[in-house]
């Protein structure tokens, strides 16, 4: 979109984008379109200072997650920071997208907020679509949550409000960013605890294509693009392996 030779700022398409996006949905809801097209689009993204991606070492992000055990929503955490999952993706969650027998989780449908509304919308890509291993712990943390919660309706969203209405996504990164400032740890962005379990799962050793699954990005080669930093790390352990192989100990 443009006026004349110059094209429209990020925030200025977004707000096109959100004012369309309400229209159909109501043409949706009155039955003249059966799925909303807007939903299929990305909206960019602001590309300022503040979207450098920043990282917690693993001692850091346990330590976030030890001051916030008594927190409300101390599970989701705990899951955002163990799975690697997108904000949308965890609080689309379902308790019916959990096998706890498994220990895995199903992502099924994320929570996009537009216009100052939320829905859910299934993953944007088939790839979005996948499975994720949990760990024994996040898995009794999950368990102890449910307990607690109760839920009779299995296709009830795992984290809500104190009502049990959804939450909102922008709502979540603040009340993150308020925790972490509580914390005193480095500033990073609610999003950046994604980057910080792909960085930490390549630098333990998890080999790219797993955790290129977890994430579910489209391509192998994508997160190798986005996790270069972590490589060496990977390179200089690989290098040590081969010596001791041939060179022995």
């Amino acid at each position: 979109m443009a006026d004349g030779n110059k094209n429209l700022a990020p925030s200025s398409v977004k707000r096109v984008h959100a004012t369309i996006h309400r229209a159909l949905r109501d043409a949706v809801r009155w039955g003249y379109l059966k799925a909303n097209p807007a939903d299929a689009c990305d909206p960019p993204r602001d590309r300022g200072r503040n979207t450098e991606m920043r990282t917690w070492s693993a001692e850091q992000l346990g330590t976030f997650l030890r001051s916030v055990r008594s927190h409300r929503l101390y599970p989701m955490w705990v899951l955002l920071a163990m799975t690697g999952m997108r904000r949308g993706e965890a609080l689309g969650l379902r308790w019916c997208d959990v096998d706890f027998a498994g220990s895995s989780l199903s992502v099924r449908q994320t929570l996009i907020a537009a216009g100052g509304d939320v829905h859910l919308a299934p993953p944007k890509t088939a790839r979005g679509r996948r499975v994720i291993a949990l760990d024994a712990r996040t898995v009794q943390t999950l368990k102890k949550y449910r307990q607690k919660q109760k839920p009779s309706d299995p296709n009830r969203l795992v984290f809500t409000d104190e009502r049990g209405a959804p939450l909102i996504p922008q709502k979540v990164s603040k009340e993150f960013g308020r925790l972490r400032h509580a914390s005193r740890l480095p500033r990073i962005r609610l999003h950046d605890l994604r980057h910080t379990h792909a960085t930490l799962a390549l630098q333990a050793g998890i080999h790219p294509k797993i955790v290129s699954e977890r994430l579910g990005h489209s391509a192998i080669s994508f997160t190798l693009d986005v996790y270069s930093h972590a490589l060496p790390h990977m390179q200089q352990e690989a290098s040590e392996r081969i010596g001791k192989l041939i060179f022995g100990s």
